[in-house]
């Protein structure tokens, strides 16, 4: 299974906010999609970081209640780490795991062609081992 795969079932659409945003506006878009995670693109729609929750967090424990005038590129990270459509949800959830995040935005040719979560890859693997027992049942039974 490749990671268009999973782009084909859930959508290509994302989330996105400015790097000239405040942290307090990103919180509002976040809450509410009820999203961890949110895109930032610059005005040529170009990706130039990620905000998470655990960016929002450090950024609190460091500034506290002023941390909700920073701008979003004062708290996002970067660079993002990316993958492909082409990409193997195996390789994926590698990353995932080696960089300990839990959102993977998909880049093809320099284009942003949608963002994977841990959700989908736990979802894409639970619908695979059902499918999986099923095949081996039907297998058994005849």
């Amino acid at each position: 299974m490749f990671v268009s795969d999973i782009l084909q079932n859930k959508g290509t659409r994302v989330v996105a906010v400015t790097p000239d945003e405040t942290l307090a506006s990103a919180i509002a878009t976040l809450s509410a999609r009820r999203i961890g995670a949110v895109l930032v693109l610059d005005v040529d729609k170009s990706l130039v970081g990620i905000l998470s929750e655990r960016d929002i967090l450090h950024a609190l424990a460091r500034r506290a209640g002023d941390a909700f005038g920073l701008r979003v590129e004062e708290v996002m990270t970067t660079p993002v780490v990316t993958c492909g459509p082409d990409h193997t949800v195996e390789h994926v959830m590698a990353l995932m795991t080696e960089g300990r995040f839990r959102h993977l935005p998909v880049v093809q040719r320099g284009v942003l062609m949608g963002i994977v979560s841990i959700g989908d890859v736990v979802k894409w693997r639970l619908d695979e081992t059902r499918q999986e027992a099923e095949d081996l049942r039907q297998y058994i039974a005849t």
